[in-house]
């Protein structure tokens, strides 16, 4: 098995008109996945929901001086990072069959890299 991590992009509109019924029902589609990945044969090991980006704060480390500390991610764009999940799946194709069962607009998969001692280093 290898491990993938499921970055969940979507809009932070329904930040905005979210609803006591609107959360429930997205966390039922949420908990309807983790049951389809566990019916696959693979295993969810990991995974949150994240504040809206406004809450965000950046550390950008600047050669010679002292990292800088600013609010927010500052990086222009219709989409943000809303949560992640850690899959550990058979391989990339059983990981991707699985990002498409997943309830967000938009998930990029990477498989998350083996840093044991044992590792292989990377291409």
């Amino acid at each position: 098995m290898a491990q993938y991590l499921f970055l969940l992009y979507d809009t932070e509109d329904w930040y905005d008109n979210l609803t006591a019924e609107s959360f429930e029902a997205a966390m039922k589609l949420h908990g309807e996945f983790s049951a389809a990945v566990e019916k696959a044969g693979a295993r969810i090991l990991g995974g949150e929901a994240l504040e809206r980006t406004t809450t965000a704060s950046t550390v950008r480390q600047r050669e010679g001086a002292e990292p800088m500390v600013t609010d927010g991610p500052f990086i222009e764009t219709k989409e943000a990072l809303g949560g992640y999940y850690v899959i550990d799946a058979r391989d990339l194709d059983q990981a991707l069959e699985l990002a498409k069962l997943c309830p967000s607009a938009n998930v990029e998969v990477r498989p998350v890299m083996d840093t044991s001692s044992d590792a292989t280093p990377p291409a």
